[in-house]
């Protein structure tokens, strides 16, 4: 029967577990004892019958507010085994708690230990189920410990969880208006995982480092699911943290992990302190996504680390990836995405036409692993989907403005709601930043538009100098202005200690000058 079930594709993130080998370890922690994928089936099925025995059944909304670790990445697979995970970020104040889990309509909560914290509290009022579970203290990777669970009977009746039924939903970032909830299926969550575990050559012999936040969908998929899809280990650590991050290379003996490009950046400046055999590791390659890779990063990454950098290109709507580079050196093409991994990817004018390579525009997919729409929101769906009888597709549009080439790669431009518009002169922030990154002293550059009242928008950007550095504002103004149309030169450089960020590391370009005072 196991067999079986291992020669055919898995429809559920369940049917994804009982495909490995049993005694293979699953999910791995700092200092633990792994879980092998034969106890993650068994722990998963367990925690999921007793979430039944409390009322959970499919689609029914569990809230999960854990740190990041393995109890997260077991909480998160057990939730979608009897209803639909919606992990929120611990870091939230209890406003934006008692937003969420009534945009939601959770039903249930599962928070960290004995907390009394806005989670909890947000939950009690509106008379929420709680489970509290242990994290930390278990010698065994990933354990749910909780008196809560202990005391409810187990439910062992099957409630029919199908590819069809939602296994995740999260918000978009809202940066610009209400966050919308994205209902990701089995189907979507499945597929791309497998997508990822096969642009990545996954193997049951590999160990991916995970860096990223378990409540953002490039950790949960591009990291801990896509690992699993390929009978292979996660090691779920307690999050980002640059001056352990060598450590953990040698204690974790990763053959991989994935990052957003603030966080590579902040790995080759502490790399930078470190002795040449410190930096000595079994990574075969390190993969970058959620937002563009300066090459100048990807060069100094690969000369740290030795391995090859790969940059792929993701996002919610998508379960994750939606194209990435090569493995091989030799058909990777730093400063591009990559070529299509996955769904189908297009670019299209403002009318929905495609259109051919080397021509800019909106980027759209089609595919397996995309969204069927945002949950309640038919005015977002309507401006978001399009039908196209050509390639009797539905498409939706990410936002973002990109183009082919003439071999396939793909390179994003930029946001659509980010392009800068200077007295009509429209102006890529990313383009910008590349060049300032170019400067002596400059460690990173984010470039944005601030409020003009004749131009409607003029160019800024905010500077973090490296380590020691003491060059001026100017100075970098004056570099940019030698490479750089005289009107895409900011005119603004504003130096800071830390470019602000959202929760998952990505910078936020919409706001930032309102967040600096220039709004």
């Amino acid at each position: 029967m196991e067999d079986a079930l291992r020669s055919e594709p898995p429809l559920t993130i369940r049917e994804i577990l009982l495909r490995a080998e049993a005694e293979a370890s699953a999910i791995r922690a700092p200092g633990k004892s792994p879980l092998t994928y034969r106890q993650l089936l068994r722990h998963a099925d367990d925690v999921a019958s007793r979430l039944r025995g409390m009322g959970i059944s499919r689609n029914d909304k569990v809230a999960i507010v854990l740190p990041n670790g393995p109890e997260m990445a077991v909480a998160f697979l057990a939730s979608t085994m009897c209803g639909t995970a919606a992990p929120l970020n611990p870091a939230y104040r209890r406003e934006e708690f008692d937003f969420y889990l009534n945009d939601l309509q959770a039903r249930l909560l599962i928070v960290d230990g004995d907390s009394t914290g806005p989670a909890a509290e947000a939950a009690a009022a509106r008379g929420m189920p709680i489970v509290r579970v242990t994290c930390g203290t278990q010698k065994t990777a990933g354990l749910l410990i909780s008196a809560d669970l202990d005391a409810v009977l187990q439910q062992n009746s099957a409630n029919g969880i199908s590819s069809a039924d939602t296994a995740l939903v999260l918000h978009t970032s809202g940066t610009t208006s209400r966050p919308k909830i994205v209902p990701l299926s089995h189907r979507n969550l499945v597929a791309s995982a497998g997508h990822i575990a096969a642009s990545l050559a996954l193997r049951p012999d590999d160990v991916c480092l995970n860096i990223m936040p378990l409540f953002h969908i490039h950790g949960l998929i591009a990291a801990v699911l896509s690992s699993l899809y390929a009978g292979a280990s996660v090691s779920c650590t307690p999050g980002f943290n640059a001056l352990r991050f060598i450590a953990l290379l040698k204690s974790e003996d990763p053959t991989w992990y994935t990052a957003v490009p603030t966080m590579h950046q902040a790995i080759v400046e502490r790399a930078a302190r470190q002795s040449a055999g410190a930096l000595k590791s079994r990574l075969r390659f390190v993969r970058s996504s959620s937002a563009s890779l300066p090459p100048s990063v990807l060069t100094e990454l690969e000369t740290t680390l030795g391995c090859t950098v790969i940059e792929a290109y993701g996002m919610t709507e998508a379960a994750h990836q939606m194209t990435s580079n090569p493995l091989t050196k030799a058909e990777r093409r730093p400063g591009t995405v990559g070529r299509p991994a996955g769904p189908m990817v297009r670019i299209v004018d403002a009318a929905g036409n495609f259109l051919p390579p080397c021509t800019e525009g909106e980027i759209v997919i089609s595919g397996p692993n995309v969204t069927s729409g945002y949950e309640n929101n038919p005015v977002a769906n309507a401006a978001a989907f399009f039908d196209d009888g050509g390639t009797n597709a539905r498409w939706f549009r990410t936002g973002d403005l990109g183009r082919f080439d003439q071999d396939g790669y793909l390179t994003v431009t930029g946001r659509i709601k980010e392009i800068i518009n200077r007295g009509g002169e429209k102006i890529s922030p990313r383009e910008v930043d590349e060049v300032l990154l170019l400067a002596d002293g400059v460690a990173q550059a984010v470039t944005f538009g601030y409020p003009h009242p004749k131009l409607g928008e003029e160019v800024s950007a905010a500077v973090v100098l490296a380590l020691g550095s003491k060059t001026t504002a100017e100075t970098i103004r004056s570099f940019a202005a030698d490479r750089l149309a005289a009107f895409k030169v900011p005119r603004k450089i504003i130096i800071v200690e830390e470019v602000p960020k959202g929760a998952t590391g990505k910078v936020q370009r919409i706001g930032l000058a309102a967040l600096l005072g220039m709004g």
